[in-house]
């Protein structure tokens, strides 16, 4: 009980102090429990979705996981309406219902805008069934009735001011429709953000499927006292003479398969932002072990007497160690509800973006709390064990003795010694990543390496500071006199602590560098290759659709091309003469894609294996099953037949381009596989006329105008967006290493604060003998810039070396250009500094406000 006491009063004696330390925890805690809860949020949002809108039972065609079994034709797997009647005539069967569905189609309005989603969510178009009622309500008009009338989800209407007679036109693979908006559905549920548009169902059949009198699926609906489970078995029977050709589901299967689809994409986006979490506690763990070991420091004389009185060491560690306990736990409560708050506010985000997500369905689980209270109890207490022992070892004799106690040498010696250790470890294992023959295992060095460097600066950050500190200080501090000088030597006079300090910041900006090195040097190989490989002067890339055959006409009409190739990625097996089989796949192209994209080859020539029954191998299959140019390689085609095809080529797979692509021709394609199963292409390359570049391109955007799902780019925009896509992501992933350097930012506003409060006495008898308060704040904010400085120079200096080692391993899969990018290095530096002024404009303010004899009197 007298060390509960003495833990409450030492807790609220120096509340103000514990705040900042607080503050990083519920921080932590709250990103912690904000993604537990938004992720878990959007799982309820797709269960509730797919819960209502499946039927009791689902018959759909057995190949149909892909929505065109992987020939990318554009048309779904269908089945015949025939089916239906069977199914509807089964024993249990109230009502069996054929719909139509696809998410290959493009739906635009009359100015010709996408409606579609821009987060990723599909366009759906399919027909109005009853089975659409367990999920919609018609809120306006009424169903479509024919080929000119359709039907589009509120949501949608609602983005983008639709209305009832405005008309829209689907883009399918089997040509265009243009339909007038008769009908407003409302969800039921929450619609994540997906384009809905709804015909009849011949017309539904026609545009989508290419022909009436079939379905993708089949909704069947039990009678009153069949399960589920009873109705898949009798649908099951009734079919058993094709039970080989068609999937069949309960209600409670094809939620869970959907589920399935939906949690893999849901864990990666969890992991992710708990991976940032992680990093941000571990920046926390050095604010709080600062924290604590300062209180300790300062509190010696008061400890000494504790243990003159008769206080164990045990006692004294347990003191510590349950202020630990009370910080966490405060911490960790207030985090839990900014962490709802977080998730809310992550809702709004999405919202805005395009994905709907309705705060009905906030999802906090039992267990989320649960792990914040955990995970920021815990941390917390282990970050303070080191002070907590620090401070059972102060003697009864310390008492007599001025506040604080000297430093250990021989601990800073041995310390640096193990630093240096961990640091050669750490940089062997980047040494041996950046000479690894193979990715795989290089990347294991690499992580090894990041890991070992990490632990080794952050050990020999006291050792570093010494030096570090003095050269900064000479560039930048000399020149403000004994102002200046004071400032070095105060960030000098207890290296530990500046070297704690300056590693959190060190770890933040340590992977803000190594992240921009990659990305630039990511960047700068895909342009350096673009330049190097790319022949074509115009790329139009299918996104979510491939390029439907309307589209495709439409550039081979535009003039001012020279020619245009098509490239189509076409599902097949390949069995090597090694007998070994390979699903990857091949790629059919005109012959001229030699042309637009130039491969360099280890054997053959690459023009030979567009020729009859022939193709061409990466250099990485040729080497892993013995294939040389002349021999032959059986390939069974998705939808099509066998051939037996000869290796007329192998080309280098050292590119970042087609990397392992096996090529065909088209004719040979279409010699094994029927029309109505030859894919539509996924890249079209256009080369203009000499002369005519320009005008070809303004061309081709005009023909192209119609499709607006198709961009056309040149090498120019290309380039560009690739720069700005890596800029994107980039900028995500520094707004979610920011909470990060935040709780770093208040480490060090923690750390000159309580350094403020130990050297009060010393500031007051610095004011008296005539340092003004302009220069006593002047000088505590040169302190902090020098301590921000420092763990920015070792975080971008160590960021800078993971990222260079990274972009070794990217080189072995054709990303060979190394790429600094010294503006945003440079810009992060002196905004290091920024950081360093802001962090001490409290500490300073308030030891500018002391009283000077205050002050001198204070012991």
């Amino acid at each position: 009980m007298t060390v509960l006491k003495t833990s409450l009063r030492n807790f609220f004696a120096h509340k103000g102090r514990m705040a900042l330390s607080a503050v990083a925890v519920l921080l932590s805690v709250a990103f912690v429990c904000g993604t537990l809860v938004f992720t878990d949020t959007m799982n309820t949002t797709f269960d509730k979705l797919f819960a209502v809108t499946s039927s009791d039972v689902t018959v759909s065609p057995k190949d149909a996981e892909d929505e065109d079994d992987g020939s990318g034709t554009g048309r779904p797997v269908s089945l015949p309406a025939a089916a239906v009647e069977q199914v509807a005539a089964v024993d249990g069967v109230k009502k069996a219902e054929g719909a139509v569905a696809s998410t290959s189609v493009t739906v635009v309005n009359s100015e010709n805008k996408n409606m579609g989603s821009s987060t990723g969510a599909p366009t759906f178009a399919g027909n109005w069934t009853a089975n659409d009622l367990k999920s919609m309500e018609i809120t306006s008009g009424h169903a479509p009735r024919g080929p000119t009338e359709v039907m589009v989800d509120a949501d949608t209407a609602d983005k983008h001011d639709l209305k009832l007679g405005d008309e829209l036109r689907t883009i399918a693979a089997t040509g265009d429709i243009r339909a007038r908006i008769v009908g407003i559905a409302s969800w039921k549920v929450t619609n994540p953000g997906a384009t809905a548009v709804y015909f009849d169902t011949e017309t539904a059949q026609r545009t989508l499927l290419g022909a009436t009198g079939r379905f993708t699926q089949i909704s069947v609906t039990a009678a009153d006292g069949v399960s589920d489970a009873q109705l898949k078995r009798n649908v099951a029977e009734a079919l058993n003479g094709t039970s080989g050709t068609y999937k069949i589901q309960t209600a409670g299967e094809n939620a869970d398969e959907n589920r399935k689809d939906v949690g893999a994409f849901m864990d990666v986006i969890k992991y992710a932002m708990l991976g940032f979490a992680g990093i941000a506690f571990l920046v926390g763990i050095f604010l709080i072990i600062n924290t604590f070991s300062m209180l300790v420091a300062q509190r010696t004389r008061e400890i000494g007497l504790m243990r003159a009185i008769g206080s164990s060491r045990r006692q004294v560690n347990r003191s510590v160690l349950v202020e630990a306990l009370l910080l966490g736990f405060v911490g960790s409560i207030l985090g839990v509800g900014a962490g709802v708050g977080i998730a809310v506010g992550l809702m709004k985000l999405m919202s805005m973006a395009g994905m709907n997500l309705s705060t009905d369905d906030l999802t906090v689980k039992v267990t989320t709390p649960v792990a914040g209270l955990v995970l920021g109890v815990v941390v917390t207490v282990l970050a303070a064990y080191l002070p907590a022992r620090r401070a059972g070892k102060v003697s009864p004799m310390a008492a007599l003795r001025d506040a604080g106690t000297p430093a250990d040498g021989k601990a800073g010696w041995v310390r640096g010694l193990i630093g240096l250790v961990l640091t050669g470890a750490g940089a062997y294992a980047l040494y041996a990543a950046a000479t690894a023959d193979k990715a795989s295992d290089g990347a294991l060095m690499l992580g090894g390496g990041v890991v070992l460097t990490l632990i080794g600066f952050v050990v020999v950050g006291p050792l570093l500071a010494g030096g570090v500190v003095r050269v900064i200080s000479a560039v930048l501090l000399r020149a403000f006199g004994p102002v200046g000088r004071m400032a070095e030597r105060n960030a000098l006079r207890n290296p530990r602590r500046t070297g704690a300090t300056g590693a959190a910041l060190m770890i933040g900006l340590a992977l803000v560098a190594c992240l921009s090195v990659v990305g630039s040097s990511m960047v700068a190989s895909a342009t350096s290759e673009l330049d190097k490989s790319v022949g074509a002067d115009y790329i139009v890339l299918a996104q979510q659709q491939r390029i439907v055959p309307q589209a495709e006409q439409a550039m081979r009409q535009t003039p001012g091309l020279e020619h245009v190739t098509r490239s189509k990625q076409v599902g097949a097996t390949l069995t090597s003469p090694d007998g070994k089989t390979d699903d990857t796949g091949l790629t059919a192209a005109d012959p001229t894609y030699a042309e637009d994209l130039r491969r360099t080859t280890t054997e053959g020539t690459l023009s030979a294996a567009y020729g009859k029954d022939a193709m061409s191998v990466g250099s990485d299959y040729a080497t892993k099953h013995g294939v040389h140019v002349g021999d032959t390689i059986t390939v069974a085609f998705k939808g099509g037949e066998t051939a037996k095809l000869k290796v007329a080529a192998i080309t280098d797979d050292d590119t970042s381009f087609d990397q392992g692509a096996r090529y065909i021709s088209i004719e040979t394609l279409q010699k094994y596989v029927p029309a109505d199963r030859i894919p539509q292409s996924d890249m079209l390359l256009g080369k203009a006329k000499d002369g005519q570049e320009e005008a070809a391109y303004a061309a081709l955007k005009k023909s192209l105008h119609d499709y607006p799902q198709y961009p056309v780019r040149d090498q120019t925009d290309y380039k560009q967006e690739l720069k700005d896509q890596m800029g994107q992501l980039l900028n995500m992933v520094y707004g979610l290493l920011a909470l990060a350097i935040i709780v770093a930012v208040l480490g060090v506003v923690n750390t000159l604060a309580l350094s403020v409060v130990e050297r009060t006495r010393e500031i007051g008898l610095m004011r008296a003998i005539g340092l003004s308060r302009r220069q006593l704040r002047r000088m505590i904010r040169m302190e902090s810039v020098v301590i921000a400085l420092f763990g920015a120079l070792l975080g971008l200096g160590l960021g800078m070396g993971w990222g260079a080692t990274a972009q070794k391993l990217l080189a072995l899969e054709g990303l060979n250009v190394l790429d600094i990018p010294w503006p945003t290095i440079i810009g992060v530096f002196i905004g290091s500094a920024f950081v360093g002024l802001f962090a001490a404009l409290i500490p300073a303010f308030r030891a500018g406000r002391m009283n000077v004899l205050n002050a001198i009197a204070t012991e």
